[in-house]
């Protein structure tokens, strides 16, 4: 009995081993496709890498083109709040000319008119003069 317990479990042992054993050929069949489709995979991978890299390296310069825009367009207005501040202080003293101006014309009629009247008193002086010394 007891050698026919052992012829036993040596044919079980072997059924064991060989059905858990794989041939290369079936272990090839198998992992091919996968090593096929991996290998398509990783060139998709670098395919997308290298165009993302691309695109990083675009949207770098467009950033940079940006910040240059931005500092002009900053320039720019900087430029044109002076030029505004230096028309309204124009304007103040445009203002200021006018009624300089003004004053200075009101002043010359007023001296106009008194220059007239300094001649018509003078005249009057010197038929005044005149009359005495006919007399």
């Amino acid at each position: 009995m007891k050698t026919m317990t052992l012829v036993g479990m040596g044919l079980v042992t072997s059924a064991l081993l060989m059905s858990g054993c794989a041939t290369e050929s079936f272990v090839h069949g198998q992992t091919d496709p996968l090593g096929d489709r991996m290998g398509k995979l990783e060139a998709r991978v670098g395919t997308l890498e290298t165009k993302l890299a691309a695109t990083e390296a675009k949207l770098n310069q467009v950033e940079a083109a940006d910040k240059g825009d931005r500092a002009g367009i900053q320039d720019a207005k900087d430029t044109a709040n002076r030029a505004l501040e230096m028309a309204k202080s124009a304007e103040a003293e445009a203002r200021d000319a006018r009624g300089d101006a003004h004053k200075g014309a009101v002043a010359a009629e007023t001296a106009d008119k008194a220059a007239k009247e300094a001649e018509k008193a003078a005249k009057k002086a010197e038929k005044i003069f005149r009359l005495e010394q006919k007399k």
